[in-house]
């Protein structure tokens, strides 16, 4: 059973650690004891709490996350908007956060530190993300059919305002860049092709001295 400290449950609950223990002494909310005397709650008394109805946990070792991204540090109130915002969403809705994964890069980018912590994961149930692209850009269904047949739910509330429009330019140019970088290599070559065949046969092509 999932239990929390008596600072874990005020801070989930949003009660003062002085009301819980007025609770405790009075009756309305009867904590649980360790074998040294300390407080702790359950889940059930945190869904109580809350006035949300009794539900099965996710399992003991399975963990809900929160993952958030943006593209670059000059974004952080970006990020921090998006945990505090899911974290609201999550805690309406009786679901109990253990942790809350970042990273800064580009969605087009498969070696984010805990986007790759998230796809190989065996102790996640739920993943709650604000928007499709936060967790990537392209290939999302993809990613989250793969993530379903691994155990892992992912969640997305679908907050436009959470998804940085400028994201969309950059990681567009980013596309525009390589495919041109590709388009000019493919020239050259075809170019060194042609000058190639135009040769007299047998003659070797010229190379710069080095």
């Amino acid at each position: 059973m999932r239990t929390y400290t008596l600072g874990e449950f005020s801070r989930l609950t949003g009660k003062a650690t002085s009301t819980l223990q007025r609770w405790d002494r009075t009756g309305v909310l009867t904590a649980h004891r360790t074998v040294t005397n300390r407080r702790y709650y359950t889940y059930d008394q945190y869904l109580s709490v809350m006035g949300l109805p009794p539900q099965l946990e996710t399992g003991q070792d399975k963990r809900i996350v929160i993952y958030a991204r943006v593209s670059s540090r000059n974004q952080r109130d970006d990020l921090a908007n998006q945990e505090r915002f899911l974290r609201q969403w999550a805690n309406a809705r009786g679901l109990i956060v253990d942790e809350v994964l970042t990273d800064i890069g580009s969605g087009m980018n498969f070696k984010r530190k805990n986007f790759n912590r998230i796809m190989y994961a065996d102790d996640i149930s739920r993943v709650i993300i604000a928007h499709k692209d936060r967790l990537t850009r392209f290939g999302y269904d993809w990613f989250a059919d793969y993530l379903h047949h691994r155990g892992v739910t992912v969640t997305v509330v679908n907050n436009d305002q959470l998804s940085p429009q400028e994201e969309l330019v950059q990681d567009l140019v980013s596309i525009i860049h390589v495919f041109s970088s590709r388009i000019y290599g493919l020239r050259r070559y075809a170019k060194e092709v042609r000058d190639d065949e135009s040769l007299p046969h047998g003659t070797q092509p010229h190379t710069k001295a080095g």
